[in-house]
């Protein structure tokens, strides 16, 4: 898998706010080198989050995410605001985008403050220098800067949680200092952390058997996303991988000279590959180590607590960080709504949304069941799970809740001890 290739998910996410018409379209056209944006001085010409792939280094494969103005009006203007607000969910570096000639407004700092509540680095750019009144010279930034725009550009951020990576004067419209703004937005470090998936608790030349069902809900001709992260990570690590369906699980065991290190099932799977793997063998799930590896495994953990008290009154949310077409047999709108209820004796009411749709309120829900999470990046799915029990309700994902409806949870998770 090449950069271009990078899931959204394993991308640093580098998204632009500002005001309408402070000149974030123009100056996301600059930085990518291309027309990724449509530019007007028309305001609120941006409507929704624009998304481009793209190389920065030493960043690496990176994400720029265009947002419309957050000074939106009107009843659509609101839906767009709260579409920029989600962005920042998602957010691992911040560009807030200001005009130079009328330096920080009172929203322009809110905006920074959100953002270094958020624990979100960010750096704040002055556009449309050209226009104003000061001289711009190339490489003007906040380290050592001497000007005037700059100075009352700190004294307005004096107040905020977190200070700016950088402060730095640029024109969009004549590409000046674009290149320091590269250079500046590549230095900043990311507030996320250095977990893997499953190579910390192996060693090289280790066996793994991963087990793959290639049923009616896999893709034709390629594996999903989790099964390649696993696979890559287990061979970084100079482990090696076996990879069967269900069916061949106890002929693999059989054939190995020696028991594995660990077996990593599909969640689906799971009640079938217990039965043939032997109790001594480490047993885990893909959903469950990506909850590890997505750091919320022990809110997930907590969450099932709350699943076990549900009540035929009681509603759930359940969350896919994907979209993708529901087969008849869908694990999150006909396996787990039918495992409920056959471990509970009764049904529950259910609400389903996927992709970037995740409710602002939760307060309706008893409990969230959430997805592996494994086109979500660290920072979104963290912001989800924190915006729930900020909320008081609790968070559960497949994985945890398929082993527990199985009776296997305890042994799916023992690997935690070891």
């Amino acid at each position: 898998m090449g950069l271009n290739d990078t899931v959204s998910a394993d991308r640093t996410h580098i998204a632009f706010f500002g005001k309408r018409n402070a000149g974030k379209s123009s100056l996301v056209n600059a930085v990518t080198d291309q027309q990724m944006a449509i530019v007007s001085e028309v305001m609120g010409t941006t409507t929704d989050p624009v998304y481009k792939s793209m190389e920065l280094l030493p960043l690496g494969p990176v994400m720029i995410i265009d947002t419309p103005g957050y000074d939106d009006e009107g009843e659509l203007g609101k839906q767009r605001v709260l579409r920029t607000l989600q962005v920042m969910n998602k957010t691992d570096i911040g560009i807030l985008v200001t005009d130079d000639s009328t330096g920080l407004t009172e929203d322009d700092v809110k905006i920074c403050d959100t953002l270094g509540k958020k624990n979100v680095p960010y750096v704040v750019v002055l556009n449309k220098s050209d226009l104003s009144g000061e001289a711009l010279s190339a490489g003007n930034s906040s380290a050592g800067s001497t000007d005037e725009s700059v100075k009352n550009a700190e004294t307005s951020l004096a107040s905020v949680s977190a200070k700016p990576a950088g402060i730095i004067r640029v024109s969009a419209l004549k590409k000046t200092n674009i290149w320091e703004l590269k250079e500046l937005i590549a230095s900043v470090k990311p507030n996320v952390s250095n977990r893997r998936l499953v190579a910390d608790l192996i060693a090289p030349s280790d066996m793994l058997v991963l087990v793959m069902p290639q049923d009616e809900s896999a893709p034709k001709g390629r594996l999903i996303l989790p099964q390649v992260q696993m696979i890559r990570d287990i061979i970084d690590e100079h482990a090696m991988a076996l990879c069967v369906q269900p069916e061949e699980v106890k002929a693999a065991l059989e054939s190995l000279k020696q028991p594995p290190k660990l077996v990593i099932t599909d969640s689906q799977a799971f009640k079938k590959v217990a039965a043939d793997v032997p109790d001594e063998v480490i047993l885990t799930s893909f959903s469950i180590l990506l909850a590890r590896y997505k750091g919320y495994l022990d809110s997930a953990l907590k969450g099932i607590n709350a699943i076990k008290t549900l009540t035929p009154d009681d509603a759930v949310l359940i969350a896919e960080g994907c979209t993708h077409h529901r087969q008849c047999n869908d694990i999150g709108t006909v396996k787990i709504p039918n495992g409920l209820k056959n471990k509970l004796g009764f049904d529950v009411k259910f609400d389903t949304v996927s992709g970037n749709e995740f409710p602002l309120e939760l307060d309706k829900y008893k409990a969230v069941i959430h997805c592996g999470g494994c086109m979500l990046n660290e920072r979104e799915i963290s912001s989800r799970i924190k915006s729930a029990e900020d909320q008081g309700v609790p968070v559960t994902n497949y994985g945890i809740l398929l082993a527990w409806l199985q009776g296997i949870l305890d042994r799916s998770i023992r690997f935690l001890n070891r």
